[in-house]
Order: C-alpha cells, then sequence, then structure tokens
C-alpha cells in the first residue's frame, strides 16, 4: 500500500462486493487475521486482502493508509479481543492475572498475527483503554504514579514478550516443534550426571515442563514482586 487514505466522510463503500459483503474495518482486519493464519505475513497485501474480500484491491484505501497502518489496526483488535468481557474486580492482583493471561491467550488463538503485531504501539482505542484499565488497577491498589507507570511498563512487556516468544513456537511447522520438544529427551534426558549434574536430576522435569509456556509462572512471579513492593510502600506511608 501506499499513502492515499480517503477522508473519513467518504470511507464507506456503496456498493457490496462481489461476494455481497458491505466492506467495513472490522470486516478487513477479520479478513486480514484469517489471511496471515493461513499464509503468514505474505499474505498481508492489497491484492490478497482484495481478493479474499471479493473486492477491488483499491477499495483498502478508504479504510487504511496503507498495510502498516492496517498492521496496526490488527494489533488492536488483538488488545480488544484480551479485553473483551472482562471488567475489573476490585482484587489488583486477581484483576492483573486475569488481563495477563487475556493477553496472552488472544495472541496465542493468533500466532502468525502475533509475530507481526506483538511489538507495536497502536494509539487505537482498545490499547488505551487497556492502558487506561491497567492503571487504573494499580493506582487503585495504592501505588503511587511512577512505581505504576513502571509496574504497568514491567508487567505489559512481560505479557507481551512471551506472547511473541510462544507464538514463535506454534507458527512453526508441526514437525518441528515436536522436533524441538523431543530435544529434551533425547539429548538433554540422556546427559550422564557425571558431566552435566544439575540437568541429570531434573531432565524429567525439564521434558514436561517444556511442553508449557512459562508465561503463567512467570506473571505469578511478578505479582509476588509487586505485592511486596505495595507492602512497602504501605509500611513506608506507616
Amino acid at each position: 500500500m501506499i499513502e492515499r487514505v480517503v477522508p473519513e466522510p467518504q470511507r464507506r463503500r456503496r456498493r457490496p462486493t462481489k461476494q455481497g459483503t458491505m466492506l467495513s474495518e472490522r470486516i478487513i482486519v477479520e479478513t486480514a487475521l484469517r489471511l496471515i493464519g493461513r499464509h503468514g505475513a505474505e499474505a498481508l497485501t492489497v491484492r490478497r486482502l482484495g481478493a479474499a474480500l471479493g473486492a477491488d484491491p483499491s477499495a483498502l484505501y478508504r479504510y487504511y493508509r496503507n498495510t502498516d497502518d492496517l498492521l496496526l489496526a490488527i494489533a488492536d483488535e488483538l488488545i480488544g479481543r484480551a479485553q473483551h468481557g472482562w471488567q475489573p474486580t476490585g482484587d489488583w492482583r486477581a484483576d492483573l492475572c486475569e488481563a495477563g493471561l487475556r493477553i496472552h491467550a488472544s495472541y496465542q488463538a493468533h500466532p502468525q498475527a502475533a509475530l507481526l503485531a506483538a511489538h507495536r504501539t497502536t494509539g487505537r482505542d482498545n490499547e488505551m483503554r487497556a492502558v487506561e484499565t491497567i492503571l487504573g488497577v494499580l493506582r487503585s491498589a495504592g501505588f503511587g504514579d511512577r512505581d505504576a507507570v513502571r509496574i504497568y511498563h514491567a508487567f505489559v512487556d512481560q505479557a507481551l514478550a512471551f506472547a511473541a516468544l510462544d507464538a514463535a513456537a506454534l507458527a512453526l511447522p508441526t514437525a518441528a516443534q515436536a522436533a524441538d520438544l523431543e530435544v529434551w529427551q533425547a539429548r538433554y534426558g540422556r546427559l550422564d550426571t557425571s558431566t552435566h549434574p544439575n540437568i541429570a536430576a531434573t531432565a524429567r522435569l525439564l521434558a514436561a515442563d517444556m511442553r508449557h509456556s512459562g508465561y503463567p509462572f512467570a506473571l505469578d512471579l511478578l505479582l509476588d514482586a509487586v505485592e511486596v513492593r505495595l507492602a512497602g510502600a504501605g509500611a513506608e506511608a506507616g
């Protein structure tokens, strides 16, 4: 795509596509997610999207300036899906745990898109709502603004980093995923205690644990540290 966006009042397509669909930002984003899921990053082109939508590719300029603009919309959609149906309960730890797991799950549901989008800052409605909500959870818990921002930063970066890491593994061909997991048994599981005593002692546990994401436990560790910091702040204030 090139920079050639149509003014907002003129965006809506007046005729349905060849498939009988009225174009909208949501339809375009959902179609792009499906294409990326099937074909990877190379699917994010005007030609492929136009063909999938049954529309002239130039019609997409009514909605997005270029493919990067569309990618930001995709990233914001994943953030929005993570928040769908979720409301803070007032229990800051439970709320952050739920938010983190939802972010991670949303990206894992679309691993190919996650590889393209997890590191982007969208500046769009869903992202701004997420930032506002998480900061609100932290400030309501009793953190000062500086600590709230720093904890927010660490919390979100941890969730997105694990999302991207786990998405990269999920995006591998099935055979490659299986081969990577087999290494823990075929290689690490056979190391001798005389040369690798620590690995040998924990090989069975390693093989089992590496089949799952490390994010839930890492999230617990982070929240443990946040809880200690909150208790320390309360003691200083008292």
